[in-house]
Parts: structure tokens; sequence; C-alpha cells
């Protein structure tokens, strides 16, 4: 074959590859069209996403407790930034970073940087400094974190919320997948080495805000309860104080919280088991006398004494050889039965636990849901510790009985409290109220009743005779006038390495009203408070009693006068007096030096409101709140 004839048939074998290949590339751009042009706007998008749009919280009364503040965070495409060092030096001197740290974060050899240590959520002032610079790329998109309306209150309830939006603790935790919304997303579409196509312009896609939680919080009550704590928490130098308010009647948690606490947008400053405890719910101990209504009511419900009946108590009773003592040295004497709860005489209480048994006292415990956990929908509840019924010997019992040797959760002892006054019924305590995008559309919670507990004629007796405590009794220091208000004092020592620690004491009292019909019951409980008498009544008992008057107000509950008469011991019991009218004077008017202590909400000169109202009845040394215009 000559040269010629060579030369055009390498020409055809040519010229038949390129047909080949123009076919193969025809049917490609024909068939797969869509496939690779996706492909391909996949390698030149650079996608940034911002904060997701969280669901809002608000309260039982659609008062917002936590919502989202707008704020911008920096991004870096490396590749398009011309001078990386003096873009370094720029956004060093508006962010307050060091200038080798940005250079190293932006010099990397990736398509995108999130400048997330030191340019995420930053300030409106800086980000407009940014924005200013017009430094090709460096990008800013739109951000969010949580806005607390109330600083820290309901802090460990509520729960803190990661750098990227995510709950980490709480109900943020719990309902994440539900309140979490949709993130903003910008799309910047570059080649290879990273230049805008100019083809293709920017695109941003708006986030979509996740499910609000409407919770069964009453934010007056919460503020109140946190307001009694923290006065009480610094005054008396606690090591921590709890306290929990419901609605006895459905279990709805009306208020819960603990101090210390910490700050929702600095948690990493503090100790996780801070921020990880919610104590009302986890803290677990001896409850003291509180736990009397638990006895009380069970001898009541199996009829093994009456409120009539006499006992004597010499200050002791012997069980099984073993001489345990009254709180009271010389004991109480003669007195009924009814005497027992009002003065809480231990003896009285062992004798209820004997006649009762180890076998129907513990059936009680456990229907009034001791051992276990309530089910409340927040993380971390503990179960406390309850006898094993089989180990348990006269001693066990007669100590169960009073309170002592067993360790429950103030959870626990609110829920049981409630079951005890509210007609018998055992329920769930839940704190979300419901779940929808508004108010007027949502999945709401449902009351559950979990058993009766003891009879309607039992839980009748058992709240007189709690009112009785309260205006005869030990727990006079939270009586309020107007109101029928019944409870229980509580004085525990606490337990260390198996022993009672000396001088080392838990403080309760447990408190609602009104007993006929109870709307509202209260528990605060303080650890270790300093420069003090170590008894419940007279610590906790003043504190519960702050926070029902002003439930009682928020809840409009009116006042009556059909309530047990008031028994007041000169000795002891604070007097009580009238609360002046302050609406329309001005602050300077204001006379601070009074029998009662006087605080002002406000930054204005004229008082517009006033809790209590003028006219009401205030127990010595108690606090008036004057709200300015």
């Amino acid at each position: 074959m000559n040269i010629k004839k060579r030369v055009t048939l390498i020409y055809l074998i040519i010229l038949f590859c390129f047909g080949l290949l123009f076919i193969r590339l025809s049917y490609v751009k024909i068939e797969y069209n869509e496939e690779y042009y996706y492909k391909a706007i996949d390698l030149w998008t650079r996608n940034v996403k911002s904060n997701l749009q969280r669901g809002l919280i608000y309260d039982r009364n659609n008062n917002l407790i936590v919502g989202n503040k707008v704020t911008n965070t920096v991004y870096v495409i490396p590749k398009q930034v011309a001078d990386k060092r003096e873009t370094s030096k720029l956004l060093s001197e508006i962010l307050n970073v060091d200038e080798n740290t940005i250079y190293n974060d932006i010099n990397k050899n990736t398509s995108l940087v999130e400048l997330k240590k030191y340019g995420k959520n930053i300030s409106l002032e800086q980000a407009t400094k940014i924005s200013k610079l017009n430094i090709k790329g460096v990008y800013l998109l739109s951000d969010s974190v949580r806005d607390y309306a109330y600083g820290n209150t309901l802090a460990q309830t509520l729960g803190i919320v990661g750098i990227d939006n995510q709950g980490i603790t709480g109900l943020e935790y719990i309902y994440d997948d539900l309140i979490k919304g949709t993130s903003n997303n910008l799309n910047i579409y570059t080649d290879g080495h990273g230049n805008l196509l100019d083809d293709y312009s920017m695109t941003y896609n708006n986030s979509e805000l996740g499910y609000n939680l409407y919770l069964t919080i009453d934010l007056g009550i919460q503020l109140s309860l946190e307001r009694v704590m923290f006065n009480a928490y610094n005054k008396y130098e606690a090591e921590w104080i709890l306290g929990i308010v419901m609605n006895p009647k459905i279990s709805e948690i009306y208020a819960i919280g603990n101090y210390p606490t910490f700050d929702l947008t600095d948690y990493q400053s503090y100790d996780q088991e801070l921020y990880n405890r919610n104590l009302p719910i986890f803290q677990s101990y001896e409850p003291g006398s509180t736990w009397k209504f638990v006895t009380f009511s069970a001898g009541l419900e199996e009829k093994v004494f009456s409120l009539e009946e006499e006992f004597y108590d010499p200050g002791y009773y012997i069980v099984d050889g073993v001489r345990i003592r009254d709180w009271k040295a010389g004991g109480h004497g003669k007195e009924t039965y009814l005497n027992v709860i009002e003065n809480s005489c231990n003896p009285g209480f062992i004798n209820i636990g004997l006649r009762l048994g180890k076998e129907k006292l513990f059936s009680y415990i456990e229907k009034y849901g001791f051992g276990s956990k309530t089910g409340i929908d927040l993380l971390g509840e503990s179960t406390g510790i309850i006898f094993d019924v089989d180990k348990v010997g006269n001693v066990e019992l007669a100590t169960t009985a009073f309170g002592q040797g067993v360790s429950v959760t103030p959870i626990q002892l609110v829920n049981a409290f409630s079951a005890g006054i509210n007609g018998g019924i055992l329920h769930q305590p839940y704190v979300v109220k419901g779940i929808g995008k508004t108010s007027s559309e949502i999945i709401e919670t449902k009351p559950q009743d979990v058993r009766r507990v003891i009879s309607e004629e039992t839980s009748k007796t058992l709240a007189y005779a709690l009112e009785s405590v309260v205006a005869r009794g030990t727990g006079r220091s939270s009586y309020i006038e107007g109101y029928r208000v019944g409870g229980k004092t509580g004085t525990a020592q606490v337990v260390k390495d198996g022993k009672y620690s000396e001088g080392d004491y838990i403080l309760s009292f447990i408190g609602a009203g009104p007993m006929d019909d109870p709307e509202v019951v209260c528990y605060i409980a303080i650890k270790h408070p300093k420069n003090t008498i170590q008894y419940g009544g007279v610590v906790a008992a003043p504190l519960v009693q702050e926070v029902l008057i002003d439930a009682f107000s928020i809840l409009n509950i009116e006042k009556r006068n059909d309530g047990i008469e008031f028994n007041p011991r000169y000795y002891i019991d604070k007097r009580t007096f009238t609360v002046e009218n302050y609406v329309g004077k001005k602050v300077n008017q204001i006379n601070r030096y009074t029998n009662y202590e006087i605080i002002i909400e406000g930054t204005g000169n004229e008082i517009i409101a006033q809790l209590p109202e003028a006219g009401e009845k205030i127990v010595e040394g108690g606090y008036v709140i004057l709200y300015t215009n």
C-alpha cells in the first residue's frame, strides 16, 4: 500500500472515531443531560448554612419566655481572597482576634471556611463594619441565637442550646426535632479556582420556624418563686434551695426551679452538674415531717384511728427495745390525733405506723408513687429509695412512719401531696401544655390519671387536718389571712457516710390552698441554711407563704372568712399588718421603714401597681412589691 492510500485510511479511521465520539456525546447530551447538569451544579456550589430558626417557647398565658435574636456569621471562600494577609488584618481588628488565627483559617486549601470560633453570631455593629469593607471572598449570612426575655428564669427546665443551635439539655433537647426548624441556605457558584461563575447568581433559601412549645408554667408565679428562692438563698447562704408550684387537680407545673442556677447564654463557664441536673426532679433526700401526710392519710383510710382519739406522748417511743425520741424534749403529753399532726409528733406517727403494719403502710407508699418515677416530661428524674418491705422490721416501720430512712424527690412529694388533697387521685405531672405553630393550633397535652390512692372522704379529712396544722400547729408561719391554707413542715438531717450529720439539715415546707377546693400547692426546700433556727416552720414556711400570696392573686382566687381560725403563739409567730395603698405615689414619697419590706420594680418615678394590694394583710417582715411607670 502506497503512502497516499495509507494517509487516506488513517484519515478515514480518525474521521470514523470522531463520528463515534460525536454520536456518543450527542447521546449523553440528550439522554443524561439533566443528571450531568446537576452533578456540575453540585461541583460548582459552595453551600453556606446558618443556624436554624428554632420554635418559640411560651408560658400558659402566651407570654414569650424564649425567642430568637438575629445575628450574623462570617464565611470565607479562600480562593476568592486576593490578599489573605491584608484580609486577616482587617477582620482581626473587627472580630478582636489574633491576625494569625484568621490567616491560618482562610489560608486553608478548602472550598469554604466558616469562622466558627470567633466569627459566629457577631454583633450588628461588627457585621456592618465587615460589610463596608466589601472584601471579595468574605460573606455574611444572617444567623440566630436564643433570646431570653426573662434572663435565666426557668434555666434548668428550658435547657441550653449549643453553638449550632442544637438542643443540649432540658426541653430544648427533649423537643429538639420538633422545634429546631430548618436552616438558612446561601448557595454560591464558583469554578475550581474559586472564581464566581458569571452565568449563575447566588441563591438564598429562607429558614422555616420550628414548632412552638406552650408550657404549663405561669410566668408570674415562676418569677415570684425565683425571687423568693433567690432572696432566701443569699440571706441564709444555703448550699441549695429548690421549689415547685403545681396545680394539684391535674398536676400541671406552674413554676419550678432552684438556686444556684446558671447563665443560659454562657453555660460553658459553669460546672456541668449545674445545668445538667434539674434539682426538683433529680435531688433525692429524706423528706422529714412533710412525709407524714402519707402515714396520716393511710391511717385515716384504714380507720386505725380517728381525729378525736387521744394519744399520750412522753417524748419518745420504744420499739423492739430501741428508744426513738420526739423532736420536742419532754414530748407533747396528752393530745388528740389531730394534735399529733398539728404538732408533728413523731411518737404519734410511730403509733399509726405500727397500727397499720408494714404491708398496709408500704402499699400506700407505693400507691402515692414513691419509689418510682412520676413520668414528668423532663430529663433526669430520679426514683428515690424506699425500704424493701420484706426487709422491714418494726424499727424500720416506725422510722418510715415519720419520714426517716426513706428518700424521695421533690416532684414525687408534691405530686403525692396533691393526690392527698385533691380528692385522692394521683396524676402524672407535666410541664408542656401543647406544641404547635400558633397558640390556636396546638396539639394539647391531656391530664392523665394514674390511680386512686385514697377515698374522697379521707382526702377531705386530710385537707382539714393540714389546714389545722397551719392555723394551730407547726405551720403557722405560712398562714395567710382570708385564705384556707394547709400544709406540713419538714426538718430532716442530712445523711453523710451512712450516719446523720450534726447541724446539717434540709428544711422544707409544703403548703396549698384553698383546702376545701385546692387550686395551688407550693413546696420549697433549703439545704443547710446558716445563721437561723433549724426548723422548716421557721425558715421554709414563710417562703411558701410569700409564693402562695402571689399565686392566689395571679390565679384570681378570692378571699374568704370560713377557714379555721388562726391561733398565733405570741412568743413565736410574727404579727400581721395591713398593706398601705402606694398606687399614685411618687417613689421618693415611699416610706421604706415599715413593718414589711418594700421592693420597687422599674425605673419610673410613680407607682402604678402593687402586690399585695392595699388593705390586704401581710406578715411582719414580708415583701410588698411596687411597680413603677
